[in-house]
């Protein structure tokens, strides 16, 4: 009797096997001169080092930009960018914005229309008050 394979019944997902972090590089574009960088030049000073030590599997690049606001970008692995301004922000809020690009996926966002999304059909079917047993009053 010969031995035939199984065919695939699942495709693989992000977290499944091991996680992969969608985003692989962030920008930090700052200016020397301008108010509204203070933050982000206290930020780059103070909290970045822990930042990047704390995420080693992404690329963390700063590079000035003269008489412009403070911006953050983010780079993620299917090709798209995010970017976030951060003029007048202090240090903490310019982590935060960094926490949350670095934990995006990079997809647009888009409205949820049901609450859950699945790859599945539902096994029992779709339900109707015509199914079953009819009731009388």
């Amino acid at each position: 009797m010969p031995v035939r394979a199984l065919r695939t019944a699942s495709s693989s997902q992000n977290g499944v096997g091991a996680f992969i972090l969608q985003c692989k590089r962030i920008d930090f574009h700052y200016c020397d001169w301008a108010g509204s960088s203070r933050g982000m030049n206290l930020f780059l000073t103070h909290k970045l080092p822990q930042f990047a030590r704390a995420n080693p599997q992404i690329e963390i690049s700063v590079s000035p930009r003269p008489r412009k606001h403070p911006v953050i970008k983010g780079t993620y692995i299917n090709g798209r960018e995010k970017a976030i301004c951060v003029r007048n922000l202090e240090k903490e809020q310019i982590l935060q914005k960094a926490e949350l690009l670095r934990d995006a996926s990079g997809e647009k966002l888009k409205r949820v229309t049901k609450p859950v999304r699945s790859t599945n059909e539902s096994v029992r079917g779709i339900w109707s008050p015509y199914h079953g047993a009819a009731h009388t009053i």
